[in-house]
C-alpha cells in the first residue's frame, strides 16, 4: 500500500458517487416525486416450493402460519398458506422463515424472503435499474422448501468487512475468504460495513463472499449508506436493491434471529449524511409484533451493526420487549474491536439475567492498516490488540457459546502475553505482566504460573490499552506504514489481565504460563519466555 493510498481511496469514493449519479439519471425513473402515500393491500400465498423454481405451481400447497411483514405488521398465514397486508409506497414485503424451512437462495448464496415494491421510485439514487410500473401482482408469493435443521448448529459472524477499494477486496480475499471457505456452520452474517463508501464493489465483494459455500444474510452500517441521500428513508437504496430489507427475522432451530438497522441517517454538513445510532419507530414496532409470534423457551439473538448498549433512541423500549424473553443474546460489530458487555438494571434491563450484548470485532480491524506480512496483506490489527478475524457461535438448543477466531491463525490463539524479553534481577516485583484475552470478559478465569514447577496464581483483571498494539504503532510510524488517523492510538480494552513477578526471581531464563477459561467453560494457554539477568 502506497503512502497516499487513503487520498486515492477517497477520490475513488468521489468517482463513484459521480458514476452511480450518472446511472440514476439515465435511469430517469429516479427522481419521480413521491406524493402523497397511499395504502392499498397486497396478498399472496406461502407454499411448499417442490421443485424450487420459486414460483406457485399446480399441486404445490400452502403452508399455515408462517409470518409475513411488511416492515410493520406482521401476520401469520391461515391454513391455506394465504397472508394479506396493507402497506404504503416503497414497501418490502418478506417472509419470516420458519424452523425447518428454507426460502430460495440465488447463486450467490444470498437468500431471496422478499417483495420490494417501488411503484414511483426513489426520489434520490437509485441503483437497480429495474423499473416499476406502478402495479402490484395480483398475488406476491413466497416459496419453502423443507430443510432438516439440527438443534446444533454453528453460525459464521463477519464485522465490517469495510472494503473501499479493489487493493482491500484483495485483503479479504486472502485474509479471510480462502480460510473460512467450506467452514462447518449452517450459514454467515455480515453486520453492517460490508463496504467501505464504495457501492460498486457490492458485487465483487459478494461473489468472493459467496465462495464460502454456505448461506449468507447481511445488515447495514454507517458506511453502506448513499451519502448524498436526503435523509434516513432513502439512505440504503443500494443496499435494499441487493440486499433487500435492511431488518428482518428468521428462525433456524430453536433460535429466533432478530436483524436490525441500527443506522439513523440524518442531514450533515456539505449535503453529506451523518447518523446516530438507534433505532426507528417502525423498527420497534416490527420487533414488537414480530416477537409476538415467538416462544418463550427459543432463544432470542439480535444481530445489529451497533450494539444495543450504544443506541440513542428507543434503547430502553427495545430492552423492555426484549427481557420478556428468558433466552437472549445480542451480537453487534461497528466498533473494530471485541468486547463482551452485561447489561443490568443500571442500563435499564430487568430481565432474570443479566443481556449479553458480543461485540465481534471486525474483519477490516483498523481499517486494513499496519504492516504488510509477507503476501502484502496489512496485520490489521484492532486498536484494543486483538487480531482482525471473525467469531462462531455455536448453537444448542436455546443455550450457545462463542469462539473468536483471528485470520490465519490457529484456533488455539485466543489470547497475547506481554512481558519485556529481559529485566534486570532487582527489578522483577516492579515488572508488569499483561494479558490480553481476545473475546474475554469479567466472567473469565485467568492464571499465571512461573516455570513448569509453579503456582498457579490469578491475574487481575483490569482497563487498560494494549501495550502490544502502542508498540506495534510506534515501530510502523518510523517506516511510515499508512494507517487510518482513528487508529494511531490504542483504546482501552476490557479482556486484559494484569500480575507482576516475585521478588528475587532467579537469574536466567523462565517460561511463564497463561490459562484461560471463559464463560462458557471454554479453556486456552499460551506461553511467554522472559530473560532476568
Amino acid at each position: 500500500m502506497s503512502k497516499s493510498a487513503f487520498e486515492q481511496r477517497k477520490l475513488y469514493r468521489s468517482f463513484l458517487v459521480v458514476v452511480l449519479l450518472l446511472i440514476s439519471l439515465s435511469a430517469g425513473r429516479c427522481f419521480a416525486q413521491s406524493g402523497d402515500k397511499k395504502t392499498t393491500v397486497v396478498r399472496g400465498v406461502v407454499f411448499k416450493d417442490i421443485n424450487r423454481n420459486g414460483m406457485l405451481d399446480a399441486g404445490e400447497k400452502g403452508i399455515a402460519g408462517v409470518g409475513v411483514s411488511n416492515g410493520i405488521d406482521v401476520v401469520l398465514t391461515d391454513r391455506m398458506g394465504r397472508y394479506k397486508l396493507a402497506i404504503e409506497d416503497e414497501a418490502v414485503i418478506f417472509v419470516i422463515k420458519p424452523a425447518g424451512w428454507m426460502t430460495m437462495v440465488d447463486a450467490l448464496k444470498l437468500p431471496r424472503f422478499y417483495y420490494i415494491y417501488n411503484p414511483l421510485g426513489s426520489p434520490k439514487l437509485c441503483y437497480s435499474g429495474v423499473e416499476s410500473t406502478g402495479k402490484l401482482p395480483d398475488s406476491i408469493n413466497f416459496g419453502l422448501y423443507k430443510r432438516k435443521e439440527s438443534k446444533q448448529f454453528n453460525v459464521i459472524i463477519f464485522g465490517d468487512p469495510q472494503v473501499p477499494d479493489k487493493e482491500s477486496l484483495n485483503y479479504l480475499c486472502h485474509d479471510a475468504i480462502e480460510e473460512v471457505a467450506g467452514i462447518d456452520a449452517v450459514f454467515g452474517v455480515t453486520l453492517g460495513d460490508i463496504t467501505g463508501e464504495a457501492p460498486l464493489l457490492l458485487p465483487d465483494i459478494n461473489k468472493v463472499m459467496s465462495l464460502i459455500g454456505i448461506d449468507w444474510y447481511n445488515l447495514p452500517g454507517n458506511h453502506d449508506m448513499n451519502y448524498d441521500a436526503d435523509g434516513d428513508e432513502h439512505s440504503l437504496e443500494t443496499y435494499k436493491s441487493i440486499y433487500g430489507p435492511t431488518y428482518y427475522a428468521f428462525n433456524y432451530g430453536l433460535v429466533h434471529f432478530v436483524l436490525l438497522d441500527t443506522i439513523i441517517a440524518k442531514e450533515g454538513k456539505d449535503n453529506r449524511l451523518e447518523y446516530d445510532e438507534g433505532l426507528t419507530d417502525r423498527q420497534l414496532e416490527f420487533v414488537k409484533n414480530d416477537l409476538a409470534h415467538v416462544d418463550k423457551d427459543k432463544l432470542v439473538v439480535v444481530m445489529s451493526h451497533t450494539g444495543l448498549n450504544l443506541l440513542l433512541k428507543n434503547q430502553r423500549e427495545l430492552l423492555k420487549i426484549l427481557e420478556k424473553y428468558p433466552h437472549t443474546l445480542s451480537v453487534a460489530g461497528h466498533q473494530h474491536e471485541t468486547e463482551n458487555v452485561f447489561l443490568g438494571a443500571e442500563q435499564g434491563w430487568h430481565g432474570k439475567e443479566p443481556h449479553h450484548i458480543y461485540v465481534s470485532g471486525a474483519v477490516s480491524g483498523a481499517w486494513w492498516s499496519g504492516s504488510p506480512d509477507d503476501e502484502g496483506v496489512p496485520h490489521a490489527m484492532m486498536r484494543n490488540g486483538v487480531p482482525n478475524g471473525y467469531s462462531v457461535i455455536s448453537f444448542d438448543k436455546n443455550s450457545y457459546s462463542i469462539r473468536f477466531k483471528a485470520f490465519r491463525r490457529s484456533p488455539d490463539y485466543q489470547m497475547r502475553a506481554y512481558a519485556p524479553d529481559e529485566i534486570d534481577f532487582d527489578k522483577t516485583d516492579k515488572t508488569e505482566i499483561i494479558l490480553n484475552v481476545f473475546a474475554g470478559s469479567e466472567r473469565n478465569k485467568i492464571e499465571m504460573k512461573i516455570d513448569a514447577e509453579g503456582n498457579w496464581e490469578t491475574m487481575e483483571h483490569i482497563i487498560r490499552k494494549d501495550p502490544y498494539y502502542e508498540m506495534a504503532v510506534e515501530r510502523e510510524a518510523k517506516y511510515n506504514f499508512p494507517r487510518v488517523p482513528w487508529s494511531e492510538n490504542g483504546e482501552v480494552s476490557g479482556h486484559i489481565w494484569q500480575a507482576t513477578l516475585p521478588v528475587g526471581l532467579s537469574k536466567g531464563a523462565h517460561l511463564l504460563y497463561f490459562r484461560s477459561t471463559d464463560m462458557f467453560g471454554q479453556s486456552y494457554s499460551c506461553k511467554r519466555v522472559l530473560r532476568v539477568k
